[in-house]
């Protein structure tokens, strides 16, 4: 085997407060984000969307720093990847494709070209598959295979899914026992799983595997810790009227609340690195729903980042995926339905999710609510009030 490439997927986000708007601006250009009927509409809805959330989204990531720590970490695991691999005697170089900031997944499939890799391992940074993450960034690089004839005789392989991994599922077990272990009574805390949401719409119509891979992946980690713990399992960065995966996490906090837990143990299961979910949604947003509800010692495990553990897991995945047959981007992209997404019956509405997505929301329900008025005058927006 010639020389091998690792490239790591992930969505990226704002290293400064300057760029949280032509973030904005790029994620919500994407049509695998909003899903419109007209193709003009796009662009205007992505300036609409970072016009109008700018602001606010700087001050959420001023709760944290500043900017996202997304690029720090994900280049800090591919340091770490790349260690653990020449470690098992595998010389490989590791490439950072993100989808919506620097450095982009086209920047990344240019450096690796330009190094002349002969083999390619695609491994995404979601743990758990669904079209709107690692699909998304599936069919990018389908696209960029088809446009680029030189990318045509590059072996590769892709790793769609590995929530089953051992090794991963040992580092959540060992971070979730790091804060078990500061209770009084640590089998006596509740475990509180929390998963980024899709729309139910992807799980019945378009057959995302996403839902029951999280909810295997959260009784995979149970067993793995051997702990007579409570758990619970809810999602996230929900947006808009449309049905979201339930439970929400919001209200099954305060449920907990009313059944009388004290201690409380998070777990941001989707996510392997730090970032705006896990600093600002779940710090600190639902960190003051839960003690409102009356849960008063609040911990949350950290996401795997280095975990030596963790890293050690993806260099298996690595190895193990290169000694298998290979795994074509067109065998993990495909979908049973295309989901229609806007508009939907009942004047609903759908967005896909992912990491550090969420800044947009209101504002960008309004923009399409006034597109809608606007082309069949239906007084929506007296109906929803969505821009009072």
């Amino acid at each position: 085997m010639g020389r091998v490439g690792v490239l790591l997927l992930n969505l990226g986000g704002p290293d400064k407060l300057e760029d949280v708007g032509p973030f904005l601006y790029n994620l919500f250009s994407d049509p695998e984000i909003i899903r419109l009927p007209f193709r003009w509409m796009q662009k205007p809805l992505a300036w609409f969307i970072a016009t109008r959330r700018e602001k606010t989204s700087q001050e959420n990531y001023k709760q944290i720093g500043g900017g996202s720590p997304l690029r720090r970490i994900t280049e800090e695991q591919g340091e770490a990847l790349k260690t653990q691999l020449d470690a098992m005697g595998k010389e490989t170089n590791i490439y950072v494709g993100m989808r919506y900031w620097h450095p982009y997944t086209e920047e990344a499939i240019a450096q690796l070209a330009q190094d002349n890799i002969e083999k390619l391992v695609i491994l995404p940074l979601y743990p758990q598959f669904s079209i709107s993450t690692s699909g998304s960034s599936f069919r990018l690089l389908e696209k960029l295979w088809q446009e680029n004839p030189k990318l045509q005789p590059l072996e590769y392989t892709v790793i769609p899914s590995w929530y089953k991994q051992p090794g991963y599922l040992q580092a959540m077990a060992e971070l979730i026992i790091e804060q078990l272990n500061q209770f009084p009574n640590p089998d006596q805390a509740h475990i509180f799983f929390s998963a980024h949401g899709v729309p139910k719409s992807y799980v019945i119509e378009a057959g995302d595997p996403y839902q029951q891979e999280i909810e295997e992946c959260t009784q995979l980690i149970m067993q793995t810790l051997h702990r007579p713990n409570a758990h619970t399992l809810a999602y996230q960065s929900r947006v808009g009227p449309v049905e979201w995966l339930q439970p929400y996490t919001e209200d099954a906090l305060k449920e907990l609340g009313e059944k009388g837990v004290k201690d409380l143990v998070v777990v941001p299961i989707s996510f392997v690195s730090e970032h705006i979910e896990t600093l600002q949604e779940i710090d600190i947003e639902y960190r003051e729903i839960a003690e409102e509800a009356g849960i008063e010692n609040f911990r949350r495990a950290a996401a795997p980042n280095t975990h030596p553990v963790f890293i050690k897991a993806l260099a298996d995945l690595v190895i193990e995926s290169l000694e298998k047959p290979d795994l074509k981007l067109s065998q993990v992209t495909q979908m049973k339905k295309k989901v229609k997404m806007y508009p939907q019956e009942r004047w609903e509405w759908g967005m896909t999710t992912s990491a550090e997505v969420w800044n947009g929301r209101i504002a960008m329900l309004g923009f399409i609510a006034l597109i809608i008025e606007i082309i069949t005058g239906r007084g929506l927006l007296h109906a929803i009030g969505l821009l009072q």
